[in-house]
């Protein structure tokens, strides 16, 4: 070898360390974020997240501009079919294989209760916006955990409440057989025993049931005011349809609907489900602002209108890349700080606080499924009864239970 050649592979070989380092930062900023959506694609909550809760993370995606931090942003989206096993799986594979960023959704309490456990170990943000537990910012609270749009405590303190004080004095649950379910009646029967009412019994229906006419009649055979649902998705609308066949609203016999959505409306049509009172944090026709969003994301559904969960995986997404953004990083434990730092500000929400425990402290609603005869247009479904401050609509910090609060 040439005295000159020499010279140029040891010149090379001193500069490649020092190369190094420019290869590894173009290498990571080229390296996509990916947000990964486990969600409910064939099951009874298909309607009120599944594809929609994608097309809403692409909005928000879209609306931030596509990247962040000089990376572009991809979106994974998987069936976890509400099994704790299997979201457990997913969740374990997208982190460790394929260096998903942040988890979202999750669909049933019980499934999210899992995936909040897989991220506490990994230390990955879980944007909680499908499960209603509000054990999740609770006794199981995760110092990763964030929980968007709706918890059982706000739900039944909403409906529960307003019901027990207009009459509805006395009630029986039926009551989805898992720990959603189990949460949602728990509340809900603290709400009406506070209130001033009392519950006479409870029935549980394992998820996916279609037929409840044995539950139907013995909650009518307790004979109780209210019967509570503390079911959603297509358990909530076999129960509120066979409870119109059975007659038991002409009955006097009112029907409380603790986790209800548009969705559900649209899939029974306005006229079966006249009257209901439901709570919720946002509505479709609320403003200008949800009006003209619900038509994008409706443009892109197929005409359909978006709910609740659709509107919070929007607002998730959002807040978590401002976070990113702010934070400079996507490490979890700076991004959360951000995120509770931060207040959570969309189409929807104004100056909202997220709190110590993770509770997205969003402005609540208690809305009525009005007569046909009332609607003015198409999806005009529902007329505002209240509005219910943050501080009345969620659970007291004090009470939750959150390891994170006592520390």
């Amino acid at each position: 070898m040439s005295r000159l050649n020499r010279r140029a592979v040891l010149g090379g070989l001193t500069l490649a360390p020092l190369a190094m380092p420019a290869l590894v930062r173009a290498q990571s900023t080229s390296k996509p974020v990916k947000i990964g959506l486990l969600s409910d694609m064939s099951g009874p909550y298909q309607d009120v997240g599944g594809p929609g809760n994608r097309v809403s993370t692409e909005l928000a995606v879209a609306d931030f501009g596509g990247s962040v931090l000089g990376r572009p942003i991809e979106i994974l989206q998987a069936d976890d079919q509400n099994k704790p096993d299997i979201s457990t799986s997913i969740a374990r594979e997208w982190i460790d294989a394929q260096g998903v960023d942040v988890l979202a959704d999750g669909a049933a309490s019980s499934a999210g209760l899992a995936i909040q456990q897989v991220c506490r170990e990994k230390k990955r943000i879980y944007l909680i916006t499908g499960p209603a537990t509000s054990d999740m910012t609770g006794k199981q609270c995760s110092p990763f955990g964030v929980h968007f749009s709706y918890d059982t405590f706000a739900l039944a303190h909403g409906t529960g409440t307003a019901l027990t004080k207009a009459g509805g004095d006395s009630w029986f649950f039926i009551t989805a057989d898992y720990a959603f379910g189990y949460a949602l009646e728990r509340d809900s029967a603290d709400a009406v025993k506070a209130a001033g009412g009392k519950v006479l019994g409870s029935v549980r229906a394992p998820l996916g049931t279609a037929d409840f006419s044995s539950y139907l009649v013995q909650a009518q055979a307790s004979g109780a005011k209210v019967i509570g649902f503390a079911n959603a998705g297509t358990d909530l609308q076999n129960c509120i349809k066979q409870a119109a066949e059975f007659g038991l609203a002409r009955g006097g016999v009112r029907l409380a609907t603790l986790l209800m959505q548009v969705s559900d409306v649209v899939s029974l049509s306005q006229k079966v489900c006249e009257g209901l009172v439901y709570t919720d944090s946002f509505y479709w026709d609320l403003d200008d602002k949800t009006r003209a969003w619900s038509a994008r994301w409706g443009a892109k559904m197929g005409g359909r209108v978006p709910g609740l969960l659709h509107a919070g995986s929007y607002c998730a997404a959002t807040h978590w890349l401002k976070a990113v953004q702010a934070a400079g990083t996507t490490d979890a434990e700076a991004v959360v700080a951000k995120m509770k730092a931060l207040p959570v500000n969309d189409f929807y929400n104004t100056d909202v606080k997220v709190r110590e425990d993770g509770r997205v402290m969003h402005q609540m609603h208690l809305w009525q499924v009005k007569p046909v005869a009332e609607s003015k247009s198409k999806f005009d479904y529902c007329k505002p009864l209240a509005t219910i401050a943050p501080a009345d609509a969620w659970r007291p910090l004090a009470d939750g239970g959150c390891p994170l609060v006592k520390a």
